[in-house]
């Protein structure tokens, strides 16, 4: 007898199987870990991801908006 684990390894994993596999596993982190950890997560996740959208995000809004204009412009 295979395991889960085994036959999503071995066989092309639909869609199907792959959204059981993730929520056994998700399901397995909610039953273990504690509210602490679910929170030092959460607030690492925050910390890591608000300089780089701070930074990109206008980056990248800058750039397209010049080229924007430039483009409006151009046929003006």
């Amino acid at each position: 007898m295979t395991s889960e684990c085994e036959r999503c390894r071995t066989g092309p994993a639909s869609g199907a199987q792959l959204c059981q596999f993730w929520s056994a596993h998700v399901d397995a982190l909610d039953r273990h870990l504690s509210t602490g950890t679910w929170v030092l997560a959460a607030v690492t996740v925050v910390v890591i991801t608000y300089p780089v959208a701070r930074i990109v995000i206008p980056a990248v809004l800058h750039a397209l908006v010049l080229d924007v204009v430039r483009t409006v412009l151009r046929f003006l």
